[in-house]
């Protein structure tokens, strides 16, 4: 009881939470699938309640009457009673918390996998512009506050309820006079519970910011990324030291936050004791006087700590049911999310095609609107409340994500107008930040035009299943992702039933193979986190291999070669030459190689096709191609 409500009353003054009847209404309904459970539970805390009545009663039953009476056989009836009411209680609240953890968990699986599955189904723009922290904070924390609604804190409120109404009509029964005494004391228990609680609540906001401060630099230099660059520049003492003195101010706060809460739970005690003082006082100067019974005073005694501590558990229910509401709030804000790549009822699947791709008049703009993002949730003690990880520095003012800080043109792309005919490769070239990138995902559907239309054997990409058109269309981006799992299982992603042999002739057209070989766990061996155990021209020839062993009809690529040693690119564009070979093409070029071989170059720049043609057209125009040839291409090597 005691930590139940230390928390409550921390919490108190967080965040003011509402709880509309509507919310409500919907929280309920989650509860719905588990109601024979629920019932189940109801009953057995009506049981447990009662039995709780007992034991008081017996006691006063041997000290009034069995005792004075000298009744052996009544006696031992009498402690067999009293070993037998906790020991069905006992079994009782077993059963009670198989029903609990029964609706509790249950409740927990229905959300996780509704808010997955929606997760799955957002369009790219709602990642890049989501804290992936808060994404975590919904699925883990806000699903368990959600589960808490209903499989504890409303069976805590029914078994309070239920036991301060019961335990007080016995005592009104027993004794009005000492009952009403009883009922004094508690305004101070409300007042005492206000005031130490707004400290201890405050402490524990402190103490969470503090760990919060803590557990942000630990996952910053302690990534990988983070590790490499504290080793590169050998700030390694520094971190440590930085980590010493916050886990100091930690250390201090829980020490503040702990006498805190010693002192709080001594002035509830001390409070108790005043009650159960003036109890016994007024009751005992009764039995002497001859109105009252010894054995009235005991059991009314372990009356009172009965009603104490459900009308301490009652004070704090309020809050943590609005509390563990508003958590089905931000979950429900999540499965309420628009879907902003939606496919039709009626999509047809595309199957069997020929590759032909066409951009008609395509528009696209960053849409900036917050309709399809989550809203920001203050949470006292988790890491994506850190702004500043390494200073510990707050900003002046809010900041506002805008399309400004992801694209400084308004409309991204603009009139985008071409076609690629089947097993055709298109190159595309341009300065950074021309929009290309953005135009390649458009072909997976990773966003949709603004304007215009796209076209693959003449279906309109927005009339198409989504899978199916997944299913026809290989990408590789320039920066490669791998699962830390084996080299096996990354692979199989892109087909889960292929056998060895085909994930080893995929290795084999990717050049990967004979590496893969020479390890001692070959297609066994793991990976790493985001595949650092491997380069980076090994990771990109892994992530080609999946293409490959795909075998889509269509093929985007982000051929970023410029950071690899010569060996690795000369292995990446050969194996590039397979994997293009009969495919439909469209490549972010960065080698001459692939611009040569191109049956169409498309020069990009500030989000319009500027320039188009083969190598020696556009070199002949003097334009921006033949400017980015001058300066990037013309020194590289394999010039064919």
């Amino acid at each position: 009881m005691h930590g139940s409500g230390w928390h409550s009353f921390i919490r108190s003054g967080d965040e003011k939470p509402k709880v509309t009847w509507a919310l409500l209404k919907r929280v309920l309904e989650y509860s719905v699938a588990y109601r024979w459970q629920i019932i189940a539970m109801l009953v057995l805390i009506l049981a447990s309640s009662g039995l709780s009545l007992v034991t008081p009663l017996i006691v006063r039953d041997l000290i009034d009457r069995t005792i004075p009476a000298k009744d052996i056989q009544r006696l031992i009836w009498l402690s067999l009673a009293l070993l037998a009411v906790p020991a069905l209680k006992g079994v009782i609240s077993v059963y009670q918390r198989r029903y609990n953890t029964d609706v509790g968990e249950g409740v927990i699986y229905d959300l996780r996998v509704a808010l997955y599955d929606k997760l799955q189904r957002m369009s790219l723009r709602f990642f890049t512009r989501t804290k992936v922290g808060e994404m975590m904070s919904r699925l883990n924390n806000d699903v368990i506050g959600a589960q808490n609604a209903i499989s504890n804190t409303i069976v805590n409120i029914i078994t309070n309820i239920v036991q301060a109404i019961v335990v007080f009509a016995v005592m009104v029964s027993i004794e009005w006079r000492l009952t009403l005494i009883s009922a004094a004391i508690m305004p101070l228990f409300i007042f005492a519970a206000r005031d130490m609680g707004n400290r201890l609540r405050d402490a524990a906001r402190e103490q969470m910011e503090a760990n919060a401060q803590m557990n942000a630099m630990m996952s910053e230099t302690l990534n990988i990324g983070g590790a490499l660059l504290v080793k590169l520049f050998g700030h390694q003492k520094t971190e440590t030291a930085r980590f010493a003195d916050r886990a100091a101010t930690v250390k201090d706060l829980g020490v503040k936050r702990a006498v805190y809460g010693s002192v709080f739970f001594v002035i509830i005690g001390l409070l108790s004791a005043i009650g159960t003082a003036l109890v016994y006082g007024f009751g005992g100067y009764q039995a002497i006087a001859g109105t009252f019974t010894v054995g009235t005073i005991v059991a009314f005694g372990s009356y009172l700590a009965m009603l104490y501590g459900a009308l301490q558990g009652l004070a704090n229910s309020p809050v943590e049911f609005s509390t563990s509401v508003v958590s089905f709030e931000r979950v429900f804000e999540i499965i309420d999310l628009p879907i902003k790549i939606k496919e039709k009822p009626d999509a047809k699947e595309l199957v069997n095609i020929s590759g032909e791709t066409i951009f008609e008049h395509v528009y696209f703009n960053y849409d900036d609107s917050k309709q399809y993002l989550l809203s920001e949730v203050r949470r006292y003690g988790q890491e994506e409340n850190v702004t500043a990880v390494l200073s510990g520095e707050k900003p002046e003012a809010p900041e506002e994500e805008s399309a400004e800080l992801t694209q400084a043109r308004e409309t991204a792309l603009r009139d985008i107008d071409f076609a690629i005919k089947p097993g055709q490769l298109t190159a595309l070239v341009g300065p950074s930040g021309a929009g290309k990138t953005t135009l390649t995902y458009l072909i997976p559907r990773l966003y949709d035009p603004s304007e215009g239309r796209i076209l693959i054997d003449g279906y309109d990409l927005r009339e198409v299943t989504i899978a199916s058109l997944s299913a026809q269309i290989g990408m590789v981006t320039q920066e490669t992702y791998l699962f830390h799992d084996t080299i096996r299982t990354n692979l199989l992603y892109a087909k889960a039933s292929a056998t060895q042999d085909e994930i080893e002739e995929a290795a084999k057209a990717a050049n990967i193979h004979d590496f893969i070989a020479q390890l001692p766990d070959k297609y066994g061996t793991i990976v790493g986190e985001r595949g650092y155990r491997l380069s980076g021209g090994e990771r990109q020839r892994i992530a080609l291999a999946r293409v490959i062993l795909k075998d889509p009809r269509i093929l985007v690529l982000d051929e970023a070669t410029s950071s690899l040693d010569s060996e690795s690119e000369a292995l990446i564009q050969e194996a590039l030459k397979r994997v293009m070979a009969g495919r439909t093409s469209i490549v972010i070029a960065h080698r001459l190689s692939t611009i040569l071989a191109a049956d169409q170059i498309l020069v990009i720049n500030r989000g319009r096709i500027v320039e188009r043609g083969v190598h020696e057209e556009l070199l002949n125009l003097n334009g921006i191609y033949a400017n980015l040839y001058h300066t990037q291409f013309k020194g590289q090597s394999n010039l064919g």
